[in-house]
């Protein structure tokens, strides 16, 4: 039984064959309608959730199985004190495979150390979001045609942000990969990540505190929100929250082809007159998050379609 808790969890090969399967169900949807047919999702999301959540259950619905589960912790028996361990194991009788979000970190590694089912990682805390991984590099891979040879630029909160940490790692193991990392000084990129993962894999990188810097050099550039629920002090969120701003203007420098991504939600680091940019693609990433998710489920319920 697989489980997927961090994106090393799959090796490269792995990875790129999950790319592959999300192209072919793209191209074509009506040979995977019934794939999952009789099968059961269990969306455990103990943390609020938009896209990721209903990606999931999309992605399950189109191929031809079921879904359950709930949206947040008060309406579970979390509320009533019930441990992880008990939930999934409950859950397990119920369902095929397990999707989980939740605040705190290690919970799903806890969860598929338990469950009777495979267990994907939604999201834990600032830690881990490996589905969210996949999405990026399908987008990348969709946009770019490849995942190697490229500067990838990360603008925002990169402390805090689980997607730019698990993006980060994943990039790590393609060739030719550079990295420009923008943020104030209270939001860079943890020490440990800088050390286990760009300089262990020789990854070459840059810090700025200004995405004019590098703008020009970035074939991707990766933003993020300065999310309010990960501070403890709400003075420094209202200080930071509007530190980058991405406009029209901002772009003068880019190249052609920048792919423009955001994992989303976006607040205002964004701004909605970069939408009609034909270089933006954070939308389209959304939906990337759909098909990547249904290549995961068939994987991990060993279904050859």
């Amino acid at each position: 039984m697989r489980n997927l808790i961090e994106n090393t969890d799959l090796s490269v090969e792995e990875i790129d064959e999950l790319l592959e399967k999300a192209d072919d169900i793209i191209a074509n949807p009506e040979k995977y309608r019934d794939a999952c047919r009789y099968k059961k999702l269990a969306t455990l999301f103990f943390e609020p959730s938009t896209r990721t959540r209903l990606s999931f259950e999309a992605a399950m619905l189109e191929l031809g199985g079921s879904v359950l589960g709930f949206s947040e912790a008060a309406s579970s028996s979390a509320a009533k004190g019930e441990s992880v361990s008990d939930t999934v194991k409950t859950v397990s009788c119920y369902a095929d495979v397990i999707a989980m979000r939740h605040p705190k970190e290690g919970a799903p590694l806890v969860a598929s150390l338990k469950a009777d089912v495979p267990v994907i990682n939604a999201g834990d805390g600032g830690h881990n979001h490996p589905t969210q991984t996949l999405t990026d590099l399908l987008t990348i891979h969709r946009e770019k045609n490849r995942l190697n040879n490229m500067t990838v630029g990360f603008c925002g909160d990169l402390k805090f942000g689980r997607t730019v940490h698990s993006l980060i790692t994943a990039l790590s193991r393609y060739e030719g990969i550079k990295i420009a990392l923008v943020s104030p000084l209270e939001l860079k990129l943890p020490s440990y990540i800088k050390k286990e993962i760009l300089k262990r894999n020789g990854i070459e990188y840059i810090q700025t505190t200004h995405l004019e810097n590098v703008m020009p050099q970035l074939d991707v550039l990766y933003m993020t929100r300065v999310q309010r629920e990960r501070f403890f002090n709400e003075d420094d969120y209202v200080r930071l929250k509007d530190s980058y701003i991405l406009t029209p203007e901002k772009l003068q420098t880019a190249k052609a082809d920048l792919t423009i991504m955001h994992p989303l939600p976006r607040v205002n680091e964004i701004s909605v007159e970069v939408d009609s940019d034909p270089r933006a693609c954070y939308f389209r990433q959304a939906l990337n998050g759909k098909y990547v998710r249904m290549a995961l489920i068939l994987k991990l319920l060993g279904i050859e379609v």
